[in-house]
């Protein structure tokens, strides 16, 4: 049970300091086109800003399932890199359908998963509506 609880914190910690880091990149870059967005016409900077968001978070949530999937594998729970792939994004996102299951000595990091997934949510959501406020409000006031 420690085991299991050590993996999967370490593995939590490992996803958002990765997310942390590509968040300080996004963040880098927002800035480098800060002047551009803020000029008029801003309807299409926004969508710009939003689809690089958009993207930037899924590439994160991407990021955070294999790395859970890889050690899955690494720890040869799962036999192919597909099935610890598929259990990754099935748990991290708490679908749950139960088709593919942990065995019994290693069911804890199901739910470690699932809770990082929930983590992982609501931190890019965070981010995402705080890069579009930012941005809009930017955009309104005209700040440079």
């Amino acid at each position: 049970m420690l085991t299991q609880l050590f993996i999967g914190s370490l593995l939590t910690l490992a996803t958002i300091f990765v997310a942390a880091i590509s968040w300080w990149g996004l963040e880098r870059l927002l800035m480098r086109l800060h002047g551009w967005a803020i000029r008029p016409p801003h309807g299409l900077k926004l969508m710009v800003i939003l689809s690089l968001s958009l993207i930037w978070t899924l590439g994160m949530m991407t990021i955070a399932v294999w790395v859970w999937a890889i050690a899955l594998r690494a720890l040869e729970i799962f036999i192919t890199f597909e099935a610890s792939v598929y259990f990754s994004l099935v748990a991290f996102t708490t679908l749950g359908f139960g088709d593919l299951l942990l065995p019994q000595e290693w069911r804890l990091l199901g739910g470690m998963a699932a809770a990082n997934g929930l983590l992982m949510f609501g931190l890019l959501t965070a981010i995402l509506v705080e890069t579009l406020r930012d941005t809009r409000r930017r955009q309104r006031d005209g700040l440079s």
